[in-house]
This record gives structure tokens, C-alpha cells and sequence, in this order.
């Protein structure tokens, strides 16, 4: 399967991340904040990037045009975590760069479909 690349400070919403990708057959690294997730992305490469929107100190938002602005990292996929669903998060997302967004608390299903289609067709945004 692929090496995903989690970002989360939420120790709960890392572990739940965590299973749902290992048990799907995916390889995962993590990082608590968005200076390791963006040092992560740049060493190892990851096929996407699951990407809290609330992170401490650089929120995800910055993380993730730091991200799409390095022509190392920009082919990434990266999916928005977020538990604020409004209209204008979306777009915020979208203008940030992220490839698609999800919802907390993560559904398995809707998750699994998100991350097989970025993977299939990459750099095709879905929002």
C-alpha cells in the first residue's frame, strides 16, 4: 500500500488515524506538530498526507501552503482533519492547498475512499 504521513496533536484522534490506516495496509509516520510534519514530508517522501487543521504553534492551514509551495513536497496529497464543518472551512482548505477535506470524528469508510482515490489519481483536487 503507501506511507502516509499523519499530522495531529490530539493523542485520541492520532491513535484512531493511526489503526484505521495500518489496518487498511498502509505504512504510517506521524508528527504532533507542523515544523516535524513538514520536516517528516521533506525526508520520507509520503504518498499523502493526513493534515490536522488545529495544530499548535503553525496551524495546519500555513503547514500545508509551506507544503504545496516547495517544489519537494507540492505532488503530495493532502487531506484537511478538521472538526469545524462550515462552508467557509472547506474553502479555507482549499485555499490553503489541501487536496480534499474530512471531518472528525473520522469515518473509516468515507476515509478509506478519499485517501484510494488521491492515490490513484494524484494532484486532482476533490473539493
Amino acid at each position: 500500500m503507501a506511507e502516509i504521513l499523519i499530522v495531529e496533536d490530539n493523542e485520541a484522534n492520532m491513535r484512531l488515524a493511526r489503526l484505521l490506516l495500518v489496518n487498511a495496509g498502509h505504512t504510517v509516520l506521524w508528527a504532533s506538530d507542523a515544523e516535524t510534519g513538514l520536516t517528516l514530508a521533506r525526508a520520507q517522501q509520503p504518498a499523502l498526507i493526513l493534515m490536522d487543521i488545529q495544530l499548535p504553534g503553525m496551524d495546519g492551514l500555513a503547514a500545508t501552503a509551506l507544503l504545496k509551495q516547495d517544489p519537494l513536497t507540492a505532488h503530495i496529497p493532502v487531506i484537511a482533519l478538521t472538526a469545524m464543518a462550515m462552508k467557509e472551512d472547506r474553502e479555507k482548505t482549499r485555499l490553503a492547498g489541501c487536496d480534499a477535506y474530512i471531518t472528525k470524528p473520522l469515518r473509516y469508510k468515507e476515509l478509506y475512499q478519499l485517501i484510494d482515490t488521491l492515490l490513484q489519481t494524484p494532484n486532482s483536487p476533490l473539493t
